[in-house]
């Protein structure tokens, strides 16, 4: 009877050690998934946020986006968002050369709490006087700063 009364308590403790495990591993890999579904979603946002600024022709918001020390990289190498502000104008100085901006193929892929990566496909729809429709791939590097995300690195072609 004791060695029945040991197999039992020994049994109750197997479930409890891996119920203890369990636990343990939820409280740490459920916030992880919380955190990546938040940063998936707020990502998401901006980008949608970035489509409606550009669509409506303005730079200056669709660039808002990018953090004040962001390196974008395309034909060059440009140093923070006054730079890439300049360079949107230029390049797309009217409506017509703006055309209406699409994504498409969007991954979010968190790296950690306050970083993730963003590929995807942009295509402008544009008339033959506003250049014709172009497009290219794109990978953006965010970062979580002061509650907002923000893109930090930028390589589109």
């Amino acid at each position: 009877m004791a060695f029945r009364d040991e197999v039992r308590y020994n049994q109750a403790m197997q479930v409890r050690t891996a119920l203890r495990f369990l636990l343990a591993f939820a409280l740490v890999v459920f916030p992880v998934v919380l955190l990546a579904a938040d940063a998936d979603s707020a990502i998401r946002e901006a980008l949608e946020e970035q489509v409606a600024a550009w669509n409506r022709g303005d730079i200056s918001a669709f660039v808002s986006t990018y953090a004040a020390d962001c390196t974008f990289v395309g034909k060059q190498i440009l140093q923070g968002r006054e730079q890439l502000v300049a360079r949107y104008k230029k390049v797309y100085p009217s409506p017509n050369a703006m055309g209406k901006l699409t994504f498409n193929g969007l991954n979010v892929r968190p790296l950690g709490k306050r970083t993730a990566v963003v590929t995807g496909e942009w295509h402008l729809d544009r008339t033959w006087a506003g250049g014709g429709p172009v497009g290219g791939v794109f990978s953006l590097v965010w970062r979580l700063e002061s509650g907002h995300w923000v893109i930090i690195l930028d390589h589109t072609s």
